[in-house]
């Protein structure tokens, strides 16, 4: 066998699994269909780490979901990305919702949520002036949190390589096909051999399974919109702004980001096409419409930029979390929608016990490192700081991205981790990201990625396959 273990999908839990099996003596690779690890859902996602009272007491989304918010600490503490416990208010503006807080109260209870409060309207208001006076009451959960997800999945992946995963991007699954002890899997005219496959395919796990010849189900895109508003916005909330949530989805949200910024989002619509990243004019409205009547001032003219992420939903509104019935080299981590990126470590710790159940053998590696060192981000530093990298690095005197302060060193780093890609460097550097939207930058990083890589600039796409940058020369 190739490996012992072969993770397909390396979005934020394929990530997470990679991590947790590389403290032990086993041959873990990590694949993705696309030219980065986190370019599918998880590049999407709303970036809360949630407390845990949403969900429904005994599922096992619940018991995921904090769990997974308790690890946050420490994972934050050894890989060095950004992480934020502001809290999460979810706010009642009348008497029919204030009934509905204190039964969210009670699920947090039942789920052991800590910390957890009900407070009335005066105290928001002291906290959170500047949204509506209609407040009458919230849940306050002071243990959730903000990251952002791409530079999390990115920390962890490059965390679980240091200790020997071998990721492969660009690795698209054509077939899967069984074996005595195990699974091939076919991409192109390559073939990958593992003891066991974990299916962490997102959108796609519904497809892996069948091809593999496991468990039907089927996986139902549910998009949602999120519009990113310019700093100058970004003190309007300090925690994240809850209504109170419908069947469908945790509704609209107002989300503070960990560098400064506010989100507001996500729709939840089900779609047909796992490919429909488009924003619509009606979803816009629909978000204002929502938003607007928990926080005054917001304002239309604050929007720099807005995307699409789609949940990867299931029936029965539950992870899929199990060794497969039908293929025993399988692994299920299927509809892993919202608290997936909270409980990501968790469900790299289920995954690894059902793995141990299977009867792999699981030995800790002596030169296991859990800690990986973060690049150095001139925007965090004080001048005397910045000063010093100068002085080792003079790149860091050089800024490529102005609205977001970043260093030309910072993007030479991302490069060389392997982000060789626009949005690669984007999500490594916040490059792009900012009220100009790489207007300025764009030409100077694919500069450097072109100085750094030996590539020419129509080689350089903006997330890979056909979506090229340069379309030819003139002349």
């Amino acid at each position: 066998m190739d490996y012992d273990v072969l993770i397909i999908g390396a979005g934020i839990v394929g990530a997470a699994i990679a991590r947790q099996l590389c403290r032990y003596q086993l041959r873990v690779a990590l694949l993705d269909k696309e030219a980065d690890v986190s370019f599918g859902t998880s590049k999407a996602n709303s970036g809360i780490v949630h407390a845990g009272f949403h969900e429904k007491p005994g599922s096992l989304k619940a018991k995921v979901c904090v769990r997974g918010n308790l690890l946050y600490g420490q994972w934050a503490e050894e890989l060095e990305f950004p992480f934020r416990r502001c809290g999460i208010l979810t706010i009642a503006t009348d008497e029919e919702q204030a009934h509905q807080i204190e039964a969210m109260y009670r699920h947090g209870v039942q789920n052991n949520v800590p910390y957890m409060q009900i407070l009335s309207g005066e105290r928001v208001m002291e906290m959170e002036p500047n949204l509506t006076p209609d407040v009458r009451e919230a849940v306050y959960a002071p243990t959730g949190g903000i990251v952002e997800p791409y530079e999390m999945i990115f920390a962890i992946v490059e965390n679980a390589c240091q200790n020997g995963v071998s990721l492969l991007t660009n690795t698209k699954v054509d077939a899967i096909e069984p074996l005595p002890e195990g699974l091939r899997v076919m991409s192109g005219s390559r073939e990958l051999t593992a003891r066991f496959v974990v299916n962490a395919a997102g959108l796609y796990a519904d497809e892996i399974s069948r091809l593999a010849g496991a468990e039907e189900f089927t996986i139902i895109p549910r998009k949602g919109e999120e519009y990113l508003l310019d700093k100058r916005a970004g003190s309007l909330v300090k925690t994240v702004i809850f209504p109170i949530p419908t069947k469908k989805s945790k509704g609209i949200l107002v989300i503070p980001t960990v560098d400064g910024t506010l989100m507001l989002g996500p729709t939840a619509t089900e779609v047909e096409d796992k490919e429909d990243r488009a924003t619509t004019t009606e979803g816009l409205q629909y978000i204002l419409e929502h938003v607007r009547p928990m926080v005054p001032g917001i304002q239309l003219k604050d929007i720099i930029t807005s995307f699409v992420g789609l949940r990867p939903t299931i029936a029965g509104d539950d992870f899929y979390i199990a060794r497969s019935q039908k293929v025993p080299a399988l692994i299920q981590a299927a509809g892993i929608q919202s608290p997936g990126l909270t409980s990501a470590p968790a469900i790299a710790e289920m995954v690894k016990d059902i793995l141990l159940q299977a009867g792999l053998a699981l030995v800790e590696s002596p030169t296991y490192n859990p800690r990986r060192v973060g690049a150095k981000k001139i925007r965090y530093l004080k001048t005397d700081e910045i000063d010093r990298l100068i002085q080792d690095n003079p790149a860091y005197a050089r800024v490529v991205c102005r609205c977001e302060r970043i260093s030309e060193a910072e993007i030479i780093q991302a490069v060389r981790a392997g982000h060789t890609t626009l949005d690669g460097v984007k999500f490594a550097t916040r490059a792009g990201m900012g009220r100009c939207q790489g207007g300025f930058c764009t030409f100077r990083v694919m500069e450097i990625i072109c100085r750094e890589t030996g590539m020419s600039y129509d080689e350089i796409t903006k997330r890979g396959g056909e979506s090229w940058v340069v379309s030819g020369h003139l002349g």
